[in-house]
């Protein structure tokens, strides 16, 4: 399990934070004649202090946007609507085998996928509120398509601080990989265990990676 952490580890990129340098100004000694004021030209400058501007657009989300989210992501349409596709498919391929595949099988699948994202999102909040950090996905500010592939492959992995800084994602990796291990210890068939669990929690990440991307370059809601 820690060589799976290590490797997520390394998925991080770390973003340096660049403050704008003050411009010295030169002070005029004794017997200086100035003949004219001096205007600073606001080219170089203003364009700095724009792009500076233009990237802390960050607001931290308040306690009710945060327990709305948090509801949300239970039972909010597009969420359950997740939970009954995956249901649907592991119906038909009849994962696990021992479930069956009529509604029965079905049924037992749904209620598992729905305790599965419940115990993740309601850690994943926690957590948040512990550690005072945002693992919401936003999507990237950059149009640029490499830019918004990075952002959608390390958002699982990473959450923002107060200032917007990109720090360590450890609510949504510890919410994923515990309801992996804790659903296919507590309920899956005997025949699986925590390791089951942890396979499970790395495929949920890869799930969510490519969520992002669709949210990123199809969905804009």
């Amino acid at each position: 399990m820690k060589n799976i952490f290590l490797i997520l580890g390394l998925l991080i990129f770390v973003t340096p934070l660049f403050g704008q340098q003050p411009i010295p100004t030169a002070t005029p000694g004794p017997g200086t004649v100035i003949s004219e004021p001096v205007v600073q030209s606001p080219g170089p400058t203003t364009s700095v202090t724009n792009v500076t501007s233009s990237q802390s657009t960050y607001t931290p989300p308040d306690g009710a946007t945060r327990r709305k989210r948090y509801i949300n992501s239970l039972i909010g349409p597009v969420n359950l609507g997740r939970m009954v596709l995956r249901a649907g498919i592991s119906t038909w391929s009849n994962s696990p085998e021992e479930w069956g595949t009529k509604w029965e099988g079905f049924g037992r699948r749904l209620a598992s996928t729905f305790g599965k994202n419940a115990i993740k999102q309601t850690t994943t909040y926690g957590l948040d509120e512990v550690l005072k950090v945002d693992s919401h996905f936003y999507r990237s500010k950059s149009k640029s398509t490499g830019a918004r592939i990075r952002n959608s492959l390390i958002s699982p992995v990473t959450a923002r601080d107060r200032t917007g800084k990109r720090v360590i994602g450890i609510p949504n990796l510890v919410g994923t990989y515990t309801a992996g291990i804790v659903s296919y210890e507590a309920w899956y068939p005997d025949r699986y265990d925590w390791k089951d669990g942890v396979r499970n929690g790395t495929f949920s990440l890869g799930l969510a990676v490519g969520f992002n991307l669709f949210k990123e370059f199809i969905w804009k809601k």
